[in-house]
């Protein structure tokens, strides 16, 4: 119970806040009021602030772009001064030719021309302080010539040999096109860019670290976090570690060598790029932020002051729609035109209160009169058949008859007259119904039969209408009854759940008419069914005069044959007030 107690609020929770944030709401309006308003304002800022970072990233890309075309530029203009070097060596050097031959063969002339050579090395190192290393190889002889760089040691001499060595050995199978342009090459950790131009078996060319290619932008401020690499076209860094993990945090230009396969890659931290912005860039995020918590004040604001105070009012108007008219809006100290409403209201609610207590009393004497006058209507009616009744037994001579159908009129009428409330007791009715029923079972003799019974004694203490029961007997007397075949009336009165008391009519005759029952099922009038039916119309309208919709009257047919009437009744022992 306590847990559907709580659905049951927290359902009530939802409905209310479905209300309140209904489309044609005042709260509603002004929160999409407000959103239309503060959403545009913020996405025009956001639009802005993004196109300005934008803008700052191009013109930093551009800035930067054109920066490394300028250093790749130079690189490639250092590297063509050496490649121009190697290949006028090629042409115009003969002592290369002596490499070319075995040196047993000649071996003065091969040793002379290693000499000159290594001097010439030596001596032009000088002019292309770009290079590292300048080297002659004699893939017949499998020599290497090269310079030695000051302060190098032996040792790291003898490591760079070795490794120049195994890069011509792997080149000596590779075509001519393969010596085209500089190309990297690692040694260790190191990357190497080196170039070679090839003479018969004799190759000579330069080579030099990549880092040492790099030193002129190490000048550059790119942050504590920027970087500038040499990458391979593979995209191999060769000075440097690739930031593979967070690379898109980083603008990323870069320029292609026209004389190497390799390029000039620079990277640049987009928190380094923004934090030169202007500082309007600021002054939009604050603008942004005291929006952001203006907004829900400035709505605090507005739902104290306005919106809370309409809600009352709201919430008093339904319980006032659904009936509650003791409802009033309470007196709050917000604003003198809220106060006026609030007057108003109440004032109006006073108003429709005792306009209603008035039309509810001029309804009840309404009702009073038209049941009267139903009462009075169903007298004559009555009367009219009991009188044709005597008049049909005087034709036969049966006296006796003709006087228990007089003594059963005094009866009758004394009942009536003594029947100025609007409810009887079912006891009363019955024994009512019983003489009316006696007398018509002694006119049509065997050709008539009735029982009438009761699920519990106590049952004949209730109240119902007066001649509820006798108008459906009287009608199953006028319209089932024939000289052809006898006819079985039953009465029964029994007890439904929910103090519902149910009274059933039940008789053997041919039953109610499909067009009948059509009608009946459409709440007719009387006028639509003529005199025969009046005693019909006249309880349905009693009915509804004094319980309205709390009973119910049901007309059919019995599946074995015969009419079936069915009356519920709010089951009560005392006269309505």
């Amino acid at each position: 119970m306590t847990r559907q107690k709580r659905f049951t609020s927290r359902g009530e929770r939802v409905m209310k806040w479905t209300h309140k944030l209904s489309n044609k709401s005042i709260r509603f309006k002004l929160l999409v009021g407000f959103l239309l308003f503060v959403i545009p304002l913020q996405l025009l800022l956001i639009f802005d602030n993004y196109y300005a970072m934008r803008v700052v990233n191009e013109q930093v890309a551009n800035s930067n772009r054109n920066l490394a075309a300028l250093y790749m530029d130079q690189i490639d203009r250092s590297l063509e001064e050496v490649d121009k070097y190697l290949r006028t060596t090629v042409a115009f050097e003969s002592d290369l030719i002596m490499l070319d031959t075995p040196k047993e063969i000649g071996s003065d002339n091969y040793y002379l021309a290693k000499i000159n050579l290594f001097n010439k090395l030596e001596r032009d190192i000088n002019t292309y302080k770009e290079m590292e290393y300048l080297f002659v190889y004699s893939s017949v002889n499998q020599e290497l010539i090269t310079n030695q760089p000051a302060g190098e040691t032996m040792d790291r001499l003898k490591v760079i040999r070795e490794g120049m060595t195994n890069m011509l050995r792997e080149r000596e199978s590779w075509p001519k096109q393969s010596f085209e342009k500089w190309f990297p090459y690692q040694l260790g950790e190191d990357y190497y860019i080196a170039k070679i131009q090839k003479i018969g078996n004799v190759y000579i060319g330069g080579w030099v670290k990549a880092s040492k290619l790099m030193r002129p932008l190490g000048l550059l401020d790119m942050g504590p976090e920027g970087k500038s690499l040499l990458v391979t076209d593979n995209l191999e860094p060769m000075n440097g570690v690739m930031p593979m993990d967070n690379v898109d945090d980083y603008l990323q230009v870069s320029t292609q060598s026209e004389q190497g396969q390799f390029s000039l890659l620079i990277l640049i931290p987009y928190s380094v790029i923004l934090e030169h912005l202007p500082f309007l860039q600021r002054i939009w995020y604050i603008v942004i932020l005291g929006a952001l918590i203006i907004l829900p004040i400035f709505y605090m604001f507005l739902r104290q002051n306005i919106l809370i105070p309409i809600n009352r009012i709201v919430t008093v108007m339904r319980r006032v729609r659904d009936g509650n008219l003791d409802q009033r809006v309470e007196r709050h100290s917000v604003s003198s035109e809220f106060e006026l409403m609030n007057d108003v209201f109440n004032s109006m609610v006073d108003q429709i209160k005792a306009l209603k207590i008035d039309v509810y009393e001029e309804k009840l004497l309404s009702q009073q009169a038209e049941l009267k006058h139903l009462q009075l209507q169903i007298n004559p009616h009555f009367f009219l058949n009991a009188l044709n009744t005597i008049y049909n037994l005087a034709q036969f001579r049966n006296y006796q008859l003709i006087q228990d159908m007089s003594d059963y009129l005094i009866q009758y009428m004394r009942f009536m007259f003594q029947s100025n409330l609007k409810l009887v007791t079912v006891e009363d009715e019955i024994a009512h119904t019983r003489n009316y029923l006696n007398i018509q079972a002694m006119r049509f003799q065997d050709g008539f039969t009735y029982e009438i019974r009761s699920d519990h004694a106590s049952l004949m203490q209730a109240r119902i209408p007066p001649l509820m029961i006798q108008t459906f007997v009287e009608n199953t007397i006028k319209h089932a009854i024939t000289m052809d075949e006898p006819i079985h009336l039953r009465v029964e009165i029994g007890r439904s759940e929910g103090d519902v008391l149910r009274l059933i009519i039940r008789d053997t005759g041919q039953g109610f008419s499909d067009e009948s029952l059509g009608k009946w099922q459409q709440e007719p009038a009387a006028e639509h069914h003529g005199s025969d039916h009046i005693g019909i119309w006249n309880a349905r309208r009693r009915l509804r005069l004094i319980y309205e919709d709390k009973a119910q009257l049901w007309l059919s047919n019995h599946p074995d044959g015969g009419a079936n009437v069915e009356i519920r009744l709010p089951l009560q022992f005392e006269d309505q007030p």
